[in-house]
């Protein structure tokens, strides 16, 4: 279903349900995952994702830093100061977006790596029905090919490049961002992948 971004009175009552049921589905998944008995690591510590749950730019990444864990929300931190000074510079709206890690505990093996996580961002995706996809590193990149989304075309590691994912969904590749912050060679090529975010938000149509 394609966003709808209201301009009559009766658009805004109908985008009002799809946000309502959005929060609501947002919420179950955050207890699903905080319910998970499969992570026996990191104090049981869980990180959920952030955002609009109808954002039009999903922000993927692999998995949390220790900031995030230790405060349990994605992209809180290093990452999401620096995605955070970039958008503002880009002029994206901040609020049209949601971030989220493709794993939701740690970086270590675990079961639910192979089994739970994967379903869960599979079902943040079709929470969110994002417009753009932002997949940040090959892992991420990996997790993302690997769910079960109809039409899915294969996202590869081309960096800046805006790839057709789904017929609803377009994507681009960048490098991943918790690696890149400490290089400086790495961050200036995670910055000038993510330029092409910029150039897409400019170009989206209204609706």
């Amino acid at each position: 279903m394609a966003h709808l971004h209201p301009n009559r009175a009766d658009d805004d009552q109908v985008f009002q349900k799809y946000l309502d049921r959005a929060i609501v589905d947002i919420h179950a998944l955050g207890d699903d995952i905080g319910a998970c008995g499969l992570c026996e690591h990191d104090g049981d510590l869980r990180v959920l994702g952030t955002g609009h749950p109808l954002a039009d730019v999903m922000l993927v990444k692999w998995s949390p830093s220790s900031e995030e864990l230790d405060h349990g929300v994605a992209f809180h931190g290093r990452a999401g100061e620096a995605v955070r000074r970039s958008v503002e510079r880009l002029a994206i709206d901040p609020l049209d977006l949601y971030g989220t890690n493709c794993i939701k505990c740690s970086s270590r093996p675990t079961p639910c790596m192979q089994d739970r996580c994967p379903s869960w961002l599979l079902r943040e995706v079709r929470i969110v029905e994002p417009k753009l996809l932002v997949v940040m590193g090959e892992e991420s990149l990996d997790a993302v090919n690997a769910l079960e989304v109809p039409d899915a075309s294969r996202l590869e590691p081309r960096a800046g490049d805006v790839q057709r994912w789904t017929h609803a969904c377009e994507a681009v590749f960048c490098p991943d961002i918790d690696d890149s912050l400490d290089r400086p060679a790495s961050k200036q090529a995670f910055w000038r992948a993510f330029r092409a975010v910029g150039e897409w938000y400019a170009e989206k149509p209204p609706f």
